[in-house]
């Protein structure tokens, strides 16, 4: 059993930027697919991002397109979100997953989850 732990969390003003950091333990990432997700509070729990184990193919949801990355480090067994010009909007719980099923980008779709961290941005 993988054990993702997420870091990077924090209180930004809108238009600024952060790192999300997903350490994985307990096995190898790279044989993984990893996605982001996100959750507001009160909502749902939202595809952010995906990257593939083959080839590192990076999936997004259209409002973090141009504005986000997501990208692997394979031998620190880390997948990284980079958040550039965030909005009062992309205020969430972030939580990183893996464990995929292969079918498609939904919460049901990964078996493995870290706890999360926190993103706030102020306006």
């Amino acid at each position: 059993q993988v054990q993702l732990v997420e870091s990077g969390g924090g209180l930004v003003q809108a238009g600024g930027s952060l790192r999300l950091s997903c350490a994985a333990s307990g096995r190898t990432f790279s044989t993984s697919t990893v996605a982001w997700f996100r959750q507001a509070t009160g909502k749902e729990r939202d595809f952010v991002a995906s990257i593939t184990w083959i080839g590192a193919i990076t999936y997004y949801t259209d409002s973090v397109k141009g504005r986000f990355t997501i990208s692997r480090e394979d031998a620190k067994n880390t997948v990284y979100l980079q958040m550039n010009s965030l909005k009062p909007e992309d205020t969430a719980v972030y939580y990183c997953a893996t464990d995929y099923d292969g079918s498609w980008w939904y919460v049901g779709a990964f078996g493995s989850w870290g706890q999360g961290t926190q993103v706030t941005v102020s306006s």
